[in-house]
């Protein structure tokens, strides 16, 4: 028996872990092993391998950095544990997206693009007589690179005439401009007009050519006497009113807005077009004058990194050198399966899944030992060909001396791990239990284990009939990223799954199925469910985005505490003034500022976390206030509600997509994607059948484990047999088997891909030989049919 605290144990030992809902567990893990965390979403797998074991190293890495310093690094704060032992460094790779600036890029996050700017700056053909330029002239995101023109961004976004004013037979005052904002501030631009003198009331059309353009277009901003026209009853007071043109006010919107409706309503008024200056490159013509092999730096940024790494062939020693650096760096990206990003590809448009794989390749190349690598579902938005790489690499880390730990649902990685912690048996306050910790085999002798289930139990899948379309929706012809002239044939009324490797054009083909879509070919609505955050602050909540939280305040409002005490139903919400804590101000926490050390979170004083202040929390319903409410999961909510329709339905609906484990108010912020995708599903299932609807759905069972996904499928193919349509962009071959009609695409990714493979019913899909998915597909079918 190993000493816990000698520095040779190896186990890394957690004694009495709570954070979340993990009830005081204990747990030995081995180091320099690929151990992979499992369970039921939700169940306290990422509270134990994320918020307990990589938090406690963060915590005890930052007691090493001065206090100074450490004011400026974001910390976690101490995980709730009472001991861990043999703890190595740690490396956090998660699905986090990155901030959405076009800035940022594949060859920004991988820092490609500085080996690459290095060779031109050291190896570059220079123009005869030209000045060497450093690597930053190369760099659109700095002073010396960018293009004056576009500020290095490659578009500029104009406006014209046709876009400001839609429809030119109305006159201002009808609202001709439609750019301006509404309300008051729209006739106050109305009015100032008026009173510089210009006919509001004449249709937009028959004004003076010059009028129009300086309405629209003038960059004065005279300031005028406007005397009202309101009702008669009303004090007319005359004001000082500045005049701002439509593309003025646009502008100034779509580039200072914090309101993200105001800027995509800018964004209407806008055409974007690649800059005259620079043509897109973002780069000034200095830079663009030096060539490397006889292409410039825009044109090497924006060829797919496997041609890249293939079309690099230096003549001098110091091209050998800066070629064979930038090959080595690119080897690693191309085996997770992302050959197919350029350099210049902005991060925005990367998947989470795919961001989380260029750090994991940058990772092979940093050459650490010894430390523990915590990895979130590395293969989220993977195809079953790419797995099997991504297992390779993990192998690869582990035996170059390093520890790493996966959360991950996927079958073939849990298959492929030395150690398996499974943690559950179900989610929320009925998980929060390791139920084992060992070798993947053992695993089948825990009854209670829902992994084990899908792991070793080759029973065969119910036989299912494959539906007849009753009808077709022609997509195309598409010319989009790497899709050229592509069109697709999706029937209604059936269960379809758009299958492909990663970049192979999935995304973009559903992306073209748009609005247009309702009210043809028997469409009566069309539904996208993306999995972009429910809200960017912990104000917005699952109760609160799903409506429930309305119909729970009308019901405290209707009690008898609340009209003895005149609180109507504002009183009850903890984001206006009134109910809530003033103290926190509805946040239910405080910040507390340390003098040189970072500053930290703490429950708020005065209400506890509570959000409500005293009187507030005085009125109950059923022996709860309203904070306590917000506190129940939604499986204990749904209990407690059960004979209120309004918040049944509500909570029914949350419950049928698997989110029984989550709080009513718990914050948008502490959602996973999919969780956020699912909340989408069940506001969207809560208001009832409305004629033919056509569901979007982009990798809808990620971040879920198989028995979530059973769940899930219940609920679309419920949908379906309701009469609607549902299309799923999908890698999981067990949900794949299971639709109606499949559309692959391939037979590769990037230039290598973006065209129809094949397509029809899964079984003629599994025996298409150009497809990367048909063998994968094969085995899925196989397994079910032959048990």
């Amino acid at each position: 028996m190993h000493d816990p605290h000698t520095s040779h144990d190896p186990y890394v030992r957690v004694r009495g872990a709570r954070e979340h809902n993990l009830q005081g567990i204990d747990v030995d893990i081995p180091r320099d092993v690929l151990a992979v965390f499992t369970g039921v979403s939700g169940s306290g797998k990422s509270s134990l391998a994320f918020g307990t074991i990589y938090a406690e190293a963060q915590r005890r890495y930052f007691e090493s950095v001065a206090p100074y310093a450490r004011r400026l690094i974001h910390q976690v704060g101490a995980p709730k544990v009472g001991e861990i032992t043999g703890l190595p460094p740690a490396v956090s790779l998660q699905q986090r997206r990155a901030a959405p600036t076009s800035r940022s890029s594949v060859g920004t996050v991988t820092n490609l693009s500085n080996s690459l700017r290095m060779l031109f700056s050291r190896a570059g053909t220079y123009p005869p007589g030209a000045e060497r330029l450093d690597s930053d002239a190369f760099s659109p995101n700095t002073a010396a690179g960018a293009c004056p023109e576009c500020h290095g961004l490659g578009q500029v976004h104009r406006t014209s005439e046709e876009l400001l004013v839609p429809d030119p037979s109305l006159s201002i005052r009808e609202g001709a401009v439609a750019a301006w904002p509404g309300a008051w501030q729209g006739k106050n631009l109305r009015d100032i007009l008026d009173a510089l003198g210009h006919d509001v009331d004449r249709p937009w059309r028959e004004l003076p050519a010059t009028a129009r353009e300086w309405i629209l277009f003038t960059d004065e901003q005279p300031v005028v006497t406007v005397h009202p026209v309101r009702d008669a009853d009303r004090i007319q007071r005359p004001y000082q009113g500045t005049y701002m043109s439509a593309r003025r006010y646009v502008m100034k919107t779509f580039s200072d807005s914090k309101s993200p409706t105001l800027r995509t309503k800018a964004e209407r008024f806008l055409a974007s077009a690649p800059c005259p200056a620079c043509g897109g490159s973002r780069l000034r013509p200095e830079a663009l004058a030096v060539t490397f092999g006889g292409r410039t730096i825009a044109e090497l940024a924006a060829r797919p990194l496997v041609e890249l790494a293939s079309g690099l062939d230096g003549t001098s020693e110091t091209a050998r050198v800066l070629t064979a650096d930038l090959t080595s760096r690119i080897a690693p990206v191309v085996e997770l399966g992302l050959g197919y990003l350029s350099l210049d590809r902005p991060t925005p448009t990367l998947s989470a899944g795919e961001l989380q794989r260029l750090r994991l390749a940058t990772q092979l190349r940093s050459g650490l030992f010894g430390v523990v690598y915590v990895l979130d579902e590395p293969s989220a938005g993977l195809h079953p060909a790419d797995t099997e790489a991504l297992l390779t690499v993990l192998e690869r880390l582990k035996t170059a001396g390093n520890s790493v730990f996966v959360v991950e649902h996927h079958l073939d990685v849990v298959r492929g791990a030395d150690w398996l912690v499974d943690v559950g048996p179900q989610a929320g306050e009925h998980g929060g239990r390791v139920l084992h910790s060992g070798p993947v085999a053992d695993l089948a002798a825990v009854e209670e284990s829902a992994t084990a289930r899908y792991l070793f139990d080759r029973s065969p899948a119910p036989a299912r009939e494959v539906r007849e379309p009753g009808g077709w929706l022609t997509t195309g012809p598409v010319t989009r990223h790497n899709l050229r002239g592509v069109t697709a044939d999706f029937p209604l009324g059936v269960f379809t799954a758009v299958t492909g490797v990663s970049g192979s054009g999935k995304s973009t083909l559903i992306g073209e199925i748009t609005e247009d879509a309702a009210g043809t070919a028997g469409v009566g609505r069309l539904v996208s469910v993306d999995q972009k955050p429910i809200g960017r602050t912990p104000r917005s909540n699952l109760a609160t985005y799903t409506g429930l939280f309305d119909v729970v305040r009308k019901v405290f409002a209707a009690t008898d505490g609340a009209r003895q005490r005149g609180f109507g139903v504002g009183r009850f919400s903890f984001n206006v003034v009134g109910g809530r804590c003033e103290t926190c101000q509805g946040e239910g926490f405080v910040s507390v500022e340390l003098l040189f050390l970072p500053s930290t979170y703490a429950p708020c004083p005065d209400c506890g976390g509570a959000r409500y202040n005293p009187e507030t929390r005085e009125v109950t319903y059923r022996g709860r206030d309203i904070a306590q409410v917000l506190d129940l999961t939604v499986e204990s909510a749904a209990e407690f509600f059960a004979d209120t329709p309004a918040v049944a339905r509500s909570l029914g609906t949350l419950l049928d997509v698997g989110l029984g484990y989550l709080r009513l108010g718990q914050p948008a912020t502490e959602l996973s994607g999919g969780e956020a995708q699912r909340i989408k599903l069940a506001s969207e299932l809560q208001r009832g059948r409305r004629g033919h609807t056509l569901y979007l759905l982009d990798e809808p069972t990620t971040g879920l484990h198989p028995a979530d996904v059973d769940v899930l499928m219940r609920q679309l193919h419920g949908l379906v047999d309701a009469g609607n349509t549902v299309i799923v962009v999908e890698h999981d071959m067990s949900v794949v088997a299971r639709a109606d009609w499949v559309i692959d695409l391939g037979p590769g990714g990037g230039d290598a891909g973006g065209r129809i493979v094949a397509a029809g019913p899964p079984a003629e899909v599994a025996a298409a030989e150009p497809s990367a998915t048909a063998r994968y597909l094969g085995r899925a079918l196989g397994r079910e049919r032959q048990g």
